[in-house]
């Protein structure tokens, strides 16, 4: 892999070679695939490890208190329920990465593009506001956790240093700006696939901090001996009936967003090697995602609500309270943190794409934007740097930073993005495309079982939206900007 990743960088970086190599007539040159990019070289191996580090994020976390919501019934089959949409909805998409012939048709390079040759019309639209806004949403949820993660590191410490005297109240911003720092850096990294190492590194970080959860979690139950929790969930006395409600769709809100991933799985896609065709490795990478993200979902959901029962807190790693072995969770706050600096710049880099070639589109002559730079870096290859690049991506990762310091309770909103992005870039537009491709009539069977599907997945949406909105709107009573304390 590492010498794959290295030739990639290598012809990505003298890319001003000459193109008038002779082509073959199926697939390109050498040097070049059929539509005259550099020659792709992932792998299912790749594009399931840039799965795991988009899907296996913070959401983690938060599946003991959604399975707390739920209970030791509704939960689990919740879990199933939701990773079986996602994998069949993502091979429904794979499908369409190429229109027409699905081993020679032409390829489509973002989930925008795959809607505008299938659906087209104002459908691209919609279908690029929701994205966009969903990543750039993503990205502030990133930050946020992060934040909460490095303050845990700095308050277990400072806890354990006091004897547990001090309360080591601790302001958010500072570590929000330093982890905005961090983004600014990585965020020069030109396109998806020259990520392929940060991929990799943040994979490993996520299994690292899910095993940390899932051992005190188990360790817990050892210590108390007895397996906590009930058949319906949190009940009703801890909480109200009507915020057993809310949160109940809060948590299904939770669960939806972590298995997201649709949204960049066409762009990953498009960094497989054929043959075989991308669409058959795709789905290879999805189930392997998939399966090894549920197990552990599984493990983690459960096995924390295992523990702490109605109790489980929102989030697994900062919610054990400061108990020993401090170092442990200190190791897996910092695997966190590590793992949301690679998924940040994994969801980003198709919205940073996606205004570059439209910038680039508008002015074609303006040099700002499309002229690059050769810096030449000692012991390492010459950096292609683009100034509306550094310029832009900088600016887009201040207001990131920004918004989170504004608005610090995200559990609440990153359910309610969940779920407005759950339904359409999951569900809808996946079924919508294979529909159109496979020219599937109406009222068929299958047509009436994928209409069903979307239409449940709906109402699923608006129910996560609704309780996550309610959440927020609690949150609103009690809130200054910026001085957010924990």
């Amino acid at each position: 892999m590492a010498e794959n990743g290295a030739g990639k960088n290598h012809l990505q970086h003298n890319q001003v070679f000459d193109l008038s190599i002779d082509v073959l007539p199926q697939g390109g040159s050498k040097c070049f695939d059929e539509d005259g990019r550099l020659k792709r070289t992932g792998t299912v191996w790749t594009a399931s490890a840039h799965i795991i580090t988009a899907v296996i994020g913070s959401g983690v976390l938060s599946l003991a208190w959604a399975t707390a919501q739920l209970g030791w019934v509704a939960g689990p089959a919740v879990m199933f329920l939701f990773s079986f949409v996602t994998y069949y909805t993502s091979t429904l998409l794979a499908a369409c990465y190429r229109s027409g012939d699905p081993i020679n048709g032409k390829r489509n390079y973002t989930y925008m593009d795959a809607v505008r040759s299938n659906l087209g019309g104002f459908k691209v639209k919609i279908c690029g506001w929701v994205q966009y806004l969903n990543l750039f949403g993503v990205a502030i949820g990133y930050t946020i956790a992060s934040s909460i993660s490095m303050m845990a590191i700095k308050r277990s410490n400072c806890f354990h240093a006091s004897g547990g005297k001090n309360p080591c109240h601790l302001n958010s911003n500072p570590y929000m700006i330093a982890f905005g720092i961090v983004e600014i850096i990585f965020s020069q990294i030109p396109g998806f696939d020259q990520l392929w190492w940060l991929s990799i590194v943040a994979a490993v970080m996520s299994f690292t901090y899910s095993t940390i959860g899932l051992g005190l979690g188990i360790a817990k139950v050892a210590e108390t001996g007895k397996v906590r929790g009930s058949l319906t969930g949190i009940s009703v006395g801890t909480v109200t009936q009507t915020q057993k409600i809310w949160r109940s769709f809060q948590a299904l809100g939770d669960i939806a967003f972590a298995y997201s991933y649709s949204l960049i799985l066409i762009e990953i896609q498009d960094t497989l090697k054929a043959p075989p065709s991308e669409s058959k490795t795709m789905k290879k990478a999805s189930l392997i995602s998939v399966a090894v993200t549920t197990l552990f979902y599984m493990l983690c959901g459960c096995m924390g609500y295992a523990a702490f029962g109605d109790l489980s807190p929102g989030n697994l790693l900062t919610g054990f309270g400061f108990y020993n072995p401090f170092w442990l969770l200190d190791i897996a706050n910092a695997a966190i943190v590590i793992h949301l600096v690679g998924a940040y710049q994994v969801y980003c880099q198709p919205l940073f794409a996606f205004i570059e070639k439209k910038a680039a589109e508008k002015f074609p002559d303006s040099e700002f934007i499309t002229k690059d730079i050769k810096i030449s870096i000692p012991g390492f290859r010459a950096y292609n740097l683009n100034l509306f690049r550094l310029v832009w991506r900088t600016l887009f990762v201040i207001s990131t930073t920004l918004i989170s310091m504004l608005l610090p309770f995200f559990n609440d909103i990153v359910g309610l993005l969940g779920a407005l992005g759950f339904w359409p870039l999951t569900v809808y537009f996946p079924v919508e495309m294979y529909i159109s491709k496979k020219k599937i009539p109406k009222w068929s069977t299958r047509w009436l079982c994928l209409q069903i599907l979307s239409i449940a997945c709906l109402i699923i949406t608006i129910a996560a939206a609704a309780g996550s909105i309610a959440g927020v709107v609690l949150d609103l009573k009690s809130y200054k900007p910026f001085s957010t304390d924990y």
